[in-house]
C-alpha cells in the first residue's frame, strides 16, 4: 500500500471584533460546497509567514499586518494527508474580497453553524470554547 502524499498547508483565523472569517469552497473544487479557513498550500522554499502573505492576498486582497502562530494540526483524508499551521490575523490591510469565486461569512465562534472541512471542524470547537491561545 502507499503512503498518502503529505502537504503544508497555512491556516488564517482572521478577526474582525469577536467574529472570525470563513470561507465556502466554491463548486468545481474538492469538497466544493464545506466551509474553511482561508489559506492554502506552502510552496517550496516558502516559510509558513510568506505562504500566509501569498494566500491571503491571492484569495482575499488582504495583507497580514498582525498576526500570531497558533497551533499545528495534522490530518488524513481518503487521498491526501495535510500538515495543517494556524495563524490568528489580528489585523489587515485591504478588504476582503472573494477573488476566486467562493462565500465569505463572519461568524461568532459559539454561532458557527456551518459546515466546516473535517480538519476544521475541532479548531471551530477551540474557538467556541475560547481556547484561541
Amino acid at each position: 500500500m502507499q503512503a498518502l502524499p503529505e502537504i503544508d498547508v497555512v491556516a488564517a483565523v482572521i478577526w474582525r471584533g469577536r467574529k472570525f472569517l470563513a470561507v465556502k469552497r466554491p463548486p468545481g473544487k474538492p469538497q466544493a460546497g464545506f466551509w474553511e479557513f482561508p489559506g492554502g498550500k506552502v510552496e517550496p522554499g516558502e516559510s509558513l509567514e510568506q505562504a500566509l502573505a501569498r494566500e491571503l492576498g491571492e484569495e482575499l486582497d488582504i495583507q497580514p499586518t498582525t498576526w500570531a502562530f497558533w497551533l499545528e494540526k495534522r490530518h488524513a483524508y481518503e487521498h491526501i494527508r495535510v500538515r495543517l499551521f494556524f495563524f490568528h490575523v489580528y489585523q489587515f490591510a485591504g478588504r476582503t474580497l472573494a477573488r476566486e469565486g467562493h462565500e465569505l461569512r463572519w461568524l461568532e465562534p459559539q454561532a458557527a453553524d456551518v459546515p466546516f472541512l473535517e480538519a476544521d471542524t475541532d479548531i471551530v470547537r477551540l474557538l467556541a470554547q475560547g481556547q484561541e491561545d
